[in-house]
């Protein structure tokens, strides 16, 4: 998953979005941790540090960053509350970088790392319901059952 950008691995799925040209997903490092929190709680998402800290060792926190700046320009924290499942817990991108396709290439890439799992058997996603459109075009098949009022849940196999 390190440097992905471009053209994807022909290996991986064809329907999911690359970064922008000017953007390159990682998987974050404890250097990253302050910007993590920083984007996570920019976009008003309640973020626990010590469950960042985790999830960052773990391998399951990603950063969109900026080619030019190195910046941390969007996050994604992922968790693993079944065995065979990987959870996209977070997502955000800094405001001035939204509607880039910053925060599809993060989800798309936590995809292609629940595709490359062989524990994996899908990937899920609990969201508000204005969000819907975003994750089906993603290939989340969407539904609202056990997601709370005004949420939705979205679940795409690996």
């Amino acid at each position: 998953m390190t440097g992905e950008r471009g053209p994807s691995d022909p290996s991986a799925s064809r329907d999911l979005p690359d970064p922008p040209e000017d953007v390159i997903v990682d998987q974050a490092s404890p250097d990253d941790r302050l910007d993590v929190l920083r984007v996570l709680d920019a976009a008003m998402l309640e973020t626990d540090a010590d469950a960042v800290d985790d999830r960052i060792a773990a391998g399951d926190a990603l950063v969109a960053r900026s080619t030019r700046t190195g910046g941390v320009v969007g996050a994604l924290v992922a968790m693993r509350p079944d065995p065979d499942r990987l959870h996209v817990d977070a997502v955000a991108v800094r405001r001035a970088r939204r509607g880039q396709g910053i925060g599809s290439a993060l989800v798309a890439a936590a995809v292609r790392r629940g595709e490359s799992d062989p524990a994996v058997e899908g990937v899920t996603a609990a969201f508000d319901a204005d969000l819907a459109a975003f994750y089906e075009a993603l290939g989340f098949a969407v539904d609202d059952g056990g997601a709370g009022e005004g949420r939705r849940v979205g679940r795409r196999s690996a």
